[in-house]
């Protein structure tokens, strides 16, 4: 009697939350169509278009940069998801080490010797990294310094760090049109979403087609839209050429180790490991499944070897987006045969610059109508973690203070960042990470209510 309650339980949380669980068994038809949209709603190109354009790269090796991310991307997600951490989640590159491998690259005298020395201090940081996760020292830090209250505190503030990007630069700042243009292309985009989601939500059975690609039909109707407006420009897919070989090590780009270059790199990935840290517990919690310490010490591990297959690719760090927590909350699907998709567009893409030219040419408006949404479902995702805690005056600290940390950080005027000391650059650089200490400190050093 009470397994047949519990599985009635188990089915009624199933339809609650999610309508695919992250071991069901998905068609190769479903797994990719559901996989693209989680590719479309992914910003993997900007990273290292920015490395291209600050370094100053020429077209042919910013190209070359763009395949060799996505190619990372895409195995690094099929590493994580299928054979270390083993949740549903996507790799991408991260926006953190910008300033480092900026730094390192001029240190080291720019050119081909700048960009071996960038490659080989995140080499050496990635096999670090691995042995972080081998012994389970990270793990161990992670059950000592984040209790509920603190992990829901940095999943809230990893939903209220992307959404001013969302809104300021993905909106507001987008250059592909006007203001107007802009606000109502992410307006339409997001209406799809919310439209496709309740259309779902109505319907029950019947409407999780719905609700399962509405960020892919929500993407879709706002490039329509944007052809309409004539804002959506395909010239430099027309260019691209389908099909183009990726780099490979020690023929077009080599490795060079030099020590500061190294010790800089080990404090940036301590940095992406403590922020990935939020994206785990966001994905474990719209997954309804805690992390173990097996989980934690795999995931550690599948960190060190994306960066390192990064790295082998001539590409930059890639780590867990928290991204996809929010659109799996939204089109209820977990399954890990969606991610093993998603790599495998990755790889597609990365190795034909039409289709990768494709996806930078969604206007970036559109995407950011749909990425405000997703950031604040990982917000409330953080929320529902803290809901079963006990909201005292300590408790009160440690949620506000972060926050306004991360507000603060984000809205932080960058002449005034960049004339700050280079580590508390890379410090202030990531608001969630200056907002995740904060929040570690205050709940050990603030006393509990007697």
């Amino acid at each position: 009697m009470k397994t047949q309650v519990d599985k009635q339980d188990q089915a009624q949380m199933k339809s609650q939350h999610l309508t695919v669980l992250p071991d069901d068994k998905l068609s190769f038809s479903k797994s990719a169509i559901l996989g693209l949209q989680h590719v479309l709603a992914m910003d993997v190109y900007v990273v290292p278009f920015l490395i291209a354009m600050l370094i100053g790269l020429q077209p042919n090796q910013s190209s070359a940069l763009i395949q060799s991310t996505f190619i990372a991307a895409g195995l690094a997600t099929i590493v994580q998801t299928y054979f270390c951490m083993k949740l549903p989640m996507a790799q991408g590159p991260s926006y953190v080490p910008l300033g480092a491998i900026v730094s390192i690259y001029a240190t080291s005298g720019g050119g081909e010797l700048g960009w071996s020395s960038v490659l080989g201090a995140s080499l050496i940081g990635a096999i670090l990294v691995i042995i972080l996760g081998y012994t389970g020292i990270f793990n161990k830090i992670v059950k000592s310094f984040i209790p509920p209250i603190v992990g829901g505190t940095i999943i809230f503030i990893v939903g209220l760090s992307l959404l001013p990007v969302a809104i300021r630069d993905n909106i507001y700042g987008a250059t592909d049109a006007t203001i107007n243009q802009n606000v109502l292309l992410a307006l339409i985009s997001g209406a799809v979403l919310i439209i496709f989601v309740i259309l779902g939500s109505l319907l029950g059975n019947k409407g999780s087609l719905f609700r399962t690609t509405s960020v892919m039909f929500a993407l879709i109707v706002g490039c329509i839209t944007a052809n309409f407006m004539g804002v959506l420009d395909f010239s430099v897919i027309g260019n691209a050429k389908w099909f183009s070989m990726p780099r490979v090590p020690f023929k077009d780009f080599g490795f060079s180790f030099d020590f500061s270059s190294i010790i800089t790199m080990v404090i940036i990935y301590l940095v992406l490991l403590a922020e990935t840290t939020g994206t785990w517990f966001a994905i474990s919690n719209v997954i309804d499944k805690p992390l173990t310490d097996k989980n934690i010490n795999r995931g550690v591990i599948g960190e060190g070897i994306s960066c390192l297959i990064a790295s082998a690719l001539g590409s930059t760090p890639v780590t867990g987006y928290s991204t996809n927590a929010g659109i799996i909350s939204i089109t209820g699907v977990a399954s890990r045969r969606v991610f093993l998709a998603v790599g495998g567009w990755f790889v597609i893409f990365g190795c034909s610059s039409k289709l990768a030219a494709l996806i930078s040419s969604i206007p970036t408006a559109v995407i950011g109508g749909v990425f405000a949404i997703v950031c604040g479902i990982i917000s409330i995702n953080g929320v529902q973690v803290m809901k079963n805690e006990t909201i005292g005056e300590k408790q009160m600290y440690i949620i506000a203070i972060p926050m306004i940390i991360t507000l603060a950080l984000v809205l932080i005027p960058k002449d005034f960042l960049y004339s700050l000391p280079t580590f508390a650059q890379y410090l202030l650089g990531s608001p969630l990470l200056a907002a995740s200490i904060a929040a570690i400190l205050l709940n050990k050093l603030l006393p509990s209510a007697k």
